[in-house]
């Protein structure tokens, strides 16, 4: 048996949270492998609204287990605010939900360094959320880290431990803060994390493919964001990729099977950091309003602009994508022509790859399609697709070499259309 992973192929928020729940009932298993609570992903299904955090998006099929894997960075006092709120909403969570003793934790002082180091690099802000994501990704490559694992063993010395150094380090930046409320919250999720099974998860996960169990890994952020490959140093602080499937859970490469990429029919990113598309005129803020482009956690503006073609097949390269998945088609519904970036031009040259640095003389080369003009909120199936919008579809297969398998006309669970079901 081999696990399939589905990840996003642009700057994040492209929608992941409804895919991972209309795949789910496919899978017997659901597993989370890297980022933190500065992602979230909203579903929408019978009239609610929810925004996961750090909890995968499969807790809303009752029977299947959700795992968090050891790539994920988690905040114990987030952690249970989320998870509270679900139950209170009548998911039960404790005996569906693993957490990987491998994880690391988000501490209160980890925090507080985002926003010290965030403020001292003044006008070079990266657009950090401010939840702790970054500091607590460098301890854990500096050994530094306090794991899951660790509040059942010798907690209280490493934690003094980790604090204390902490704090020497804000001392340094001259930064003022008050640890108390944060620290209650903080040690109350911890208490409330020793009601859910810890385990080591790169043995179940492994244990159920040999089972013949089917696996599903969720990745969040995008592809942009890699650490490695995304827009540096504009970026998140894991490897949001494919084989951050691997390493985030500790599955083999060769038990990868299927890759679904998702991706919008335009684009968003969310701060700071190069945005080739961009558009700053009446189009994008139509792009805004329409599309709700607004963050799930964050509650930031999403900036807006064209589909990127060249970053998406770098994206489609380096992932493995074997099938594609386009959200927010409807958000395009009135716009008379469709632009596409097929290429980008740079220093008077047009090249047709990503280059190392999307530098700012960079400028895109568009393609341009009619619209469909038409609502497609409603549609059921792909027999109801206007020729305009089949001709999209059907550009954007051959520029990236690989299908578009489902279709999003809209939020909810029901308004996505699965194609070549033949």
């Amino acid at each position: 048996m081999k696990v399939d992973v589905l990840l996003g192929l642009q700057w994040g928020d492209e929608g992941k949270g409804k895919v991972v729940d209309v795949l789910t009932p496919g899978y017997d298993v659901i597993a989370r492998f890297q980022g933190g609570p500065n992602a979230g992903h909203t579903l929408e299904f019978e009239g609610q609204k929810y925004v996961l955090r750090s909890i995968p998006s499969g807790i809303f099929q009752g029977d299947k287990l959700n795992i968090i894997g050891n790539g994920v960075v988690l905040d114990p006092a987030l952690f249970k605010a989320e998870a509270e709120a679900l139950e209170a909403s009548g998911h039960s969570l404790k005996e569906r939900l693993h957490i990987s003793k491998k994880a690391h934790l988000i501490l209160p002082t980890h925090r507080l360094l985002d926003a010290a180091y965030e403020a001292a690099k003044g006008d070079a802000k990266v657009g950090t959320t401010g939840k702790g994501i970054g500091p607590t990704y460098t301890d854990k490559v500096s050994r530094n880290g306090i794991r899951v694992g660790d509040i059942l063993h010798g907690f209280e010395r490493k934690y003094a431990v980790a604090k204390a150094r902490h704090e020497q380090i804000l001392k340094s930046l001259n930064y003022e803060y008050d640890l108390t409320e944060q620290e209650k919250a903080w040690m109350e999720g911890v208490e409330y994390l020793k009601q859910f099974s810890l385990v080591d998860s790169e043995h179940e996960i492994n244990n159920f493919l040999r089972e013949e169990k089917s696996v599903l890994c969720e990745g969040a952020q995008g592809t942009m964001l890699d650490i490695d490959f995304g827009s540096y140093p504009f970026v998140t602080s894991s490897n949001t990729v494919c084989a951050g499937a691997c390493t985030g859970l500790g599955v083999a490469p060769n038990r990868i099977g299927e890759v679904y990429g998702i991706f919008k029919a335009y684009c968003t990113r969310v701060g700071a950091g190069p945005f080739p598309t961009e558009l700053f005129d009446e189009t994008g803020d139509k792009m805004c309003t329409l599309g709700h482009e607004f963050g799930s956690v964050t509650g930031r503006k999403r900036r807006c602009g064209w589909i990127d073609l060249v970053a998406l097949k770098y994206s489609v390269m380096v992932n493995g994508v074997t099938k594609l998945i386009m959200m927010k088609s409807d958000v395009l519904d009135t716009f008379q022509t469709i632009k596409a970036c097929v290429a980008y031009r740079l220093n008077g040259e047009e090249i047709d790859y990503f280059p190392y640095d999307i530098e700012e003389n960079l400028e895109p080369v568009y393609a341009e399609l009619p619209g469909w003009m038409t609502d497609m909120t409603k549609m059921k199936s792909e027999d109801e697709f206007p020729e305009e919008f089949n001709a999209y579809l059907t550009f954007l297969e051959e520029q990236l070499g690989v299908e578009i398998k489902i279709v999003s006309v809209g939020p909810d669970r029901e308004q996505t259309i699965e194609r070549y079901t033949e």
